[in-house]
């Protein structure tokens, strides 16, 4: 079943063109093939998975942070401190997906041994989607957990000041034939990122995401992007917005909240941090009798009833799947701003993006305003 019908204003643009085009970019900006490669799958996979906040709407923002803002392309990660099955990794100042994808690595390596590991990531910076990294674990039979700090965009609860992020959390449970659990979440109503997406295409937000600058509700995306994001739950998305917060910040050093910079004057370089945990499930228990448990936790849920006026239930990580097998036959959807955007940005730093500048001409052609 299509879950995405798509619409006029947007681009389908084939997977591999976009991801070449997009690690050329990073590449011209002065990162390693390997580690332009990284950041570009994190990217292209989120829009290929529905998560255009997270995707290649982001490039324009890590080329300034690259060469303009102090984030070093060159940057490599190492262990900073390491004890048993706990490590800090310096992250050497990179985008944060080269820092969580060692991170990464390093953890689930060490949970062979060890039958679970833990990471905390400093001198890091943003790191894109979450489910991203802890998929990796899927494929070693093993649980991936992360998450990360963000800026703040929350305020305590009964607050008005700007002073938690909405710090997403992700985890990654294997599965058999109903799929895998894959959990990626803010503990905001929505993400910056998507509220974007919305002021981008000129259409109102829900009126449950946002507050304007005066703290009333509002579904103006722009008076939403200079207010404060909601908090999921009320007192509890605060709360879990700082314990992710907290875990990534305060054993791996770096900084939280108003430490790491604020949404006007943007990102202190390096001052993101983030974590990752991975679990051996086989250590445990056998790998093919927890699959089937899944499935059986996943079906019962989807087989569950329905209230009046829903069709289908769906679990956590199915709707970004279906939408992944959907897009890569189809093509991914960027709105135009999107795609104009990153030929802007790609063009400033050299990068031959003919072939995909060609989409854009063809598709004016075929629908001019």
């Amino acid at each position: 079943m299509a879950l995405y019908p798509g619409t006029e204003n947007e681009v389908r643009v084939p997977r591999e063109l976009l991801h070449g085009a997009v690690v050329e970019v990073f590449s011209l900006c002065g990162m390693a093939h390997g580690d332009a490669n990284t950041v570009a799958g994190s990217l292209i996979e989120a829009d290929l998975r529905g998560i255009h906040s997270h995707g290649v709407l982001r490039v324009p923002d890590y080329v300034g942070k690259l060469r303009h803002e102090g984030v070093d392309p060159v940057g490599r990660p190492r262990i900073a401190k390491e004890f048993g099955n706990l490590a800090v990794v310096d992250g050497g100042n990179n985008l944060g997906q080269i820092s969580l994808m060692f991170a990464a690595q390093w953890s689930i390596a060490k949970a062979k041994e060890a039958g679970i590991a833990f990471a905390a990531v400093s001198n890091s910076n943003h790191a894109g989607t979450m489910e991203y990294f802890a998929r990796r674990a899927l494929a070693e039979d093993m649980i991936g957990i992360c998450g990360t700090n963000a800026l703040p965009t929350m305020a305590p609860w009964g607050g008005k000041d700007k002073l938690v992020g909405i710090n997403p959390l992700g985890v990654a449970i294997p599965g058999g034939s109903e799929g895998d659990f894959v959990l990626d979440i803010a503990f905001g109503e929505t993400a910056h990122g998507k509220i974007r997406v919305f002021a981008q295409k000129g259409e109102p937000i829900p009126e449950t995401w946002a507050y304007d600058a005066d703290g009333k509700s509002t579904t103006d995306a722009v008076a939403a992007l200079e207010g404060l994001i909601r908090p999921v739950g009320g007192h509890k998305g605060v709360g879990m917005g700082m314990a992710v917060g907290m875990l990534s910040a305060l054993i791996s050093g770096s900084g939280y909240g108003t430490e790491t910079g604020n949404m006007v004057d943007g990102p202190f370089p390096g001052r993101d941090s983030q974590f990752f945990v991975a679990i051996n499930v086989a250590a445990l228990q056998d790998i093919d009798d927890v699959r089937g448990r899944s499935d059986k936790i996943l079906s019962e849920i989807k087989k569950s009833g329905r209230a009046a006026g829903t069709d289908r239930l769906f679990v956590p990580g199915e709707i970004e799947a279906s939408l992944e097998a959907q897009f890569q036959d189809e093509g991914i959807p960027l709105n135009d701003e999107t795609l104009n955007d990153l030929l802007k940005i790609a063009q400033s730093v050299g990068a031959n993006v003919e072939q995909l500048d060609e989409l854009v001409v063809s598709r004016t052609n075929n629908h001019p305003s």
